[in-house]
């Protein structure tokens, strides 16, 4: 399937950035632009039932197989956050980027700071901007409302068809490529050990303190300070 795709910057170097689930290409709108001030050109993807893509059968695989089909081959850097990071992972060896992060990303949602199945997401589809701010208190008002619009255009089907018997954990036993696993400090998805875990498969693991889940939009500075040398 061909997704939806923003870009930002004409630079010959390009980085490609792949959302979370509930979100879409918006939720990068400082990342981008501030990629492009690197000399990047960024293509950030909508995955399928997200933003302006289309909507279909759902799965982890075909997340993977959609970005083979609509992202370029060898590209600078490809970063991925949870779901993103979920589907980059398993299209990685397709797609041979010269440097991978994973920015929190959801391999594994049971059994490492609490079990959290997908299904639970489908109750923010109505979310007010109370709750999106209880919920992200780091938030200014630009993102509550790009949050609520991206909410809008969001197909709880995706969160439905990764919940249930399809829970599994999918770490990767290695990295294909030269790869970054970026933690957030007061993130869901890592505990210490399991961090440790992942130096010990081959990846750098960087840990922004203080930061949520979604860390590009709870600390920018942070985000970006945890990525130098692979940006």
């Amino acid at each position: 399937m061909q997704l939806h795709t923003h870009e930002w910057g004409t630079g010959e170097r390009i980085a490609v950035l792949i959302h979370g689930i509930m979100s879409d290409h918006r939720t990068w709108h400082r990342v981008g632009p501030a990629l492009a001030e690197r000399g990047y050109r960024v293509i950030a993807v909508d995955l399928r039932g997200h933003g302006r893509s289309p909507r279909g059968d759902y799965g982890p695989e075909l997340f993977a197989d959609d970005l083979v089909d609509t992202l370029p081959v060898g590209v600078e850097v490809a970063l991925g956050h949870s779901l993103g990071g979920l589907a980059l992972s398993l299209a990685v060896e397709r797609l041979r980027p010269r440097r991978v992060i994973y920015s929190d990303p959801a391999w594994s949602l049971t059994g490492v700071r609490q079990t959290v199945d997908p299904a639970v997401f489908v109750t923010f589809k109505k979310a007010d901007p109370t709750v999106v701010r209880y919920f992200n208190p780091r938030w200014d008002d630009v993102d509550v409302d790009i949050e609520l619009a991206t909410l809008a255009d969001w197909d709880t089907g995706t969160a439905l068809a990764l919940s249930g018997g399809h829970l599994r954990d999918r770490t990767p036993e290695r990295p294909v490529v030269p790869s970054l696993v970026q933690i957030a400090g007061k993130g869901f998805l890592f505990t210490e050990e399991a961090g440790k875990e992942l130096a010990g498969r081959g990846f750098e693991v960087r840990t922004v303190d203080g930061a949520g889940h979604t860390i590009h939009r709870d600390d920018l500075p942070g985000f970006l300070a945890g990525l130098e040398g692979w940006i």
